[in-house]
């Protein structure tokens, strides 16, 4: 481990998931002995129902111009790649408000670069983490292709294109030739497409994040299976948390990275923030009898063929459906059959459906910040679908603030007080 402190504390981080396992490491190369928290077993978190892309230039927010206007239209058809459950919606509506607020061009190009700052270091700051881990392919190196349908698909992205140009991100288009030659399985299918050089994929997203896990304890870190029931304080400190069976785990340093689950504790953190849980559905078939070589976005069908290592995964949907909304598996069996319309031959033998709920807040950029109330307390979550993407990047980020170094990226964009400005209050 690098950069050891003389007199170590006593870390810990509530949520196991992939931006939970990221910041214990980086606290753990600082020097900290860490303890993580978490109900599940290794890996089996949101980002496991992902697509597990590392998705770089994914920087331009969901409030894209004319967002309003698809409003209607997702909630009378249910099988669209984006649905808002009509019960859902008087719940929800507070937090549509900001998210239309979001939607004025300036304000998507102010998003895109806030967060283009924090994408750019995203195989730098992975690099150590998985240079620690005995398996050498957890992270892919092929490039993510994306698919249309007809030219209008793809001359709609040309603005979104041109914004990630200018960011320093990179796209080729594709016709139909190139999308053969790069994926077999379909050629003659699809003619218009791009290429995304700067993007990567994950061998599998379950896997990913327990080998991130099985290191961090191999280094000396220790992960309890277990739910926080509350936040001790002492003055205006964090002492430690109480885990559900009781148990007490005393800390010098909380980091609070659990995604929706950190939802319990806003008002021991001394915040108000509008986070959503907008479920992802994906169905991985085991043996998928056709071979994908690259993770391939399919823009007009709204889902992904990922490939990995238990399978063939195919999701990315996106159901607004309410706080404690059961899953509409009804979502995955669409996803299915959508697929099944591109590549008929696809077998569906021992299938496994899935949901993630993934942290989105209204201007789809993360809380990354300390408690106004408890000074040794971070906040790291609301990371959205790029929760695999960042998840070293804010790793990092919290070890810098909590040894009180000034980051090299401005986290000004990422507090928690922002939204005192649109109603909330921190």
């Amino acid at each position: 481990m690098n950069n050891p402190h003389p007199t170590q504390q006593q870390a810990v981080v509530i949520g196991g998931g992939i931006v939970g396992v990221c910041c214990a490491l980086y606290l753990q190369r600082d020097g900290h002995r860490v303890t993580l928290i978490d109900p599940a077993a290794p890996g089996d978190s949101t980002a496991k129902w992902s697509c597990g892309q590392m998705a770089v230039s994914e920087v331009i927010p969901l409030s894209k111009p004319g967002i309003l206007m698809k409003i209607p239209g997702w909630l009378l058809d249910q099988k669209g790649p984006l649905a808002l459950r009509p019960s859902a919606l008087p719940g929800i509506l507070p937090w549509f408000m900001r998210f239309l607020a979001c939607a004025r061009p300036a304000k998507i190009h102010e998003i895109a670069q806030d967060m283009a700052r924090l994408t750019q270091h995203v195989y730098d700051d992975y690099a150590p983490l998985l240079d620690a881990c005995p398996d050498k392919t957890l992270l892919g190196q092929r490039p993510i292709l994306e698919v249309f349908d007809s030219p209008a698909g793809l001359a709609h992205e040309r603005p979104h294109l041109e914004l990630r140009k200018q960011l320093g991100f990179r796209s080729e288009e594709l016709d139909g030739a190139a999308i053969g030659d790069l994926e077999p399985a379909l050629a003659g299918k699809f003619h218009h497409g791009l290429l995304f050089p700067d993007w990567r994929a994950v061998s599998d997203t379950e896997g990913f994040i327990a080998a991130l896990t099985e290191s961090f304890v191999a280094q000396g870190g220790k992960r309890i299976r277990q739910r926080v029931l509350k936040i001790e304080e002492n003055h205006d400190k964090a002492s430690g948390v109480t885990l559900a069976d009781g148990a007490r785990v005393p800390a010098d340093l909380l980091v609070v990275a659990a995604g929706t689950g950190a939802r319990p504790f806003f008002d021991t953190l001394g915040v108000n923030i509008p986070l959503a849980g907008i479920a992802g559905y994906q169905a991985v078939l085991p043996q998928p009898g056709v071979e994908i070589r690259h993770s391939v976005i399919y823009a007009d069908g709204g889902f992904c063929f990922a490939p990995m290592t238990r399978g063939l995964q195919i999701g990315g949907t996106i159901e607004f459906a309410g706080p404690n909304a059961q899953p509409n598996f009804r979502r995955a069996e669409i996803i299915l059959e959508k697929a099944r319309r591109v590549l008929p031959q696809l077998r569906t033998e021992g299938m496994e459906f899935g949901v993630g709920y993934r942290p989105f807040l209204p201007d789809t950029k993360p809380v990354i910040d300390r408690s106004p109330r408890l000074q040794n307390t971070l906040m790291a979550f609301g990371h959205g679908q790029l929760g695999l993407t960042l998840g070293a990047t804010t790793g990092r980020l919290i070890s810098d603030l909590a040894g009180g170094r000034r980051p090299a990226q401005d986290l000004s964009p990422f507090s928690a007080r922002r939204f005192a400005l649109i109603g909330g209050h921190a």
